[in-house]
């Protein structure tokens, strides 16, 4: 027999569906930006390996002098982005959903059995329950990641404002060296957690719409 049981609040599902689109906005709004300053590659020494990101990739998308589009949209969309994130900090907080996103002790040896679970070298099934230890540790590291992309945006967007700040990050190149890394890292996360939904299936994704997911009653 089957059965409903609740799995996300309204606010958790309500934060998660704003921010997918700001967030696209936000990366492809970088995108239009950092065409102008295109400067990081992956190498050892004079060896290039891969740039990011070469010539055809921009024209392709026609990201090429958009520079003042970008810069609207990026500075326009980053309250949004801002006030959803602190509103979403707020509410696991003062509702006590922190305590199944925060990793605890065990959290990284689970981490590490649920990776070698996905890659099919272990048998036994991680255990089931909200967040497992790999998603605490994912959870919790994006908005890390939210909050390193906000000071380092902040960092570059008023580098003499925020004087102090750009300086804690190591001057300007360096606040924008960690805030390109961080976006590449919100990619790497989307197409994981993509590949981690997919791979669960219809129930997990419409759990995170409606909130309920279809559980089997136990027998005893």
């Amino acid at each position: 027999m089957r059965t409903l049981a609740k799995k996300h609040p309204l606010a958790i599902r309500w934060f998660h569906w704003i921010n997918f689109p700001i967030l696209v906005v936000m990366i492809w709004s970088g995108l239009l930006i950092y065409w102008a300053n295109a400067v990081y590659r992956i190498g050892v020494g004079g060896y290039t390996l891969f740039t990011f990101f070469p010539d055809r990739f921009f024209e392709a998308l026609a990201i090429p002098y958009r520079l003042a589009e970008g810069m609207a949209l990026h500075f326009f969309f980053m309250w949004f982005f801002a006030i959803n994130g602190i509103l979403y900090v707020l509410y696991t907080i003062f509702s006590g959903e922190w305590r199944y996103l925060v990793p605890n002790r065990q959290s990284f040896k689970e981490a590490i059995q649920v990776t070698l679970h996905d890659l099919h070298l272990r048998k036994e099934a991680p255990p089931l329950r909200k967040f497992n230890g790999a998603q605490q540790i994912a959870y919790t590291g994006i908005i890390l990641m939210g909050l390193g992309s906000l000071l380092t945006g902040l960092a570059i967007y008023k580098p003499v404002q925020f004087s102090w700040l750009t300086f804690l990050f190591g001057g300007y190149q360096m606040a924008r060296f960690f805030h390109f890394w961080i976006t590449v890292g919100y990619v790497f996360f989307f197409v994981v957690h993509v590949a981690q939904v997919i791979k669960t299936g219809w129930n997990n994704f419409r759990a995170m719409i409606i909130g309920y997911e279809v559980r089997e009653a136990s027998h005893e």
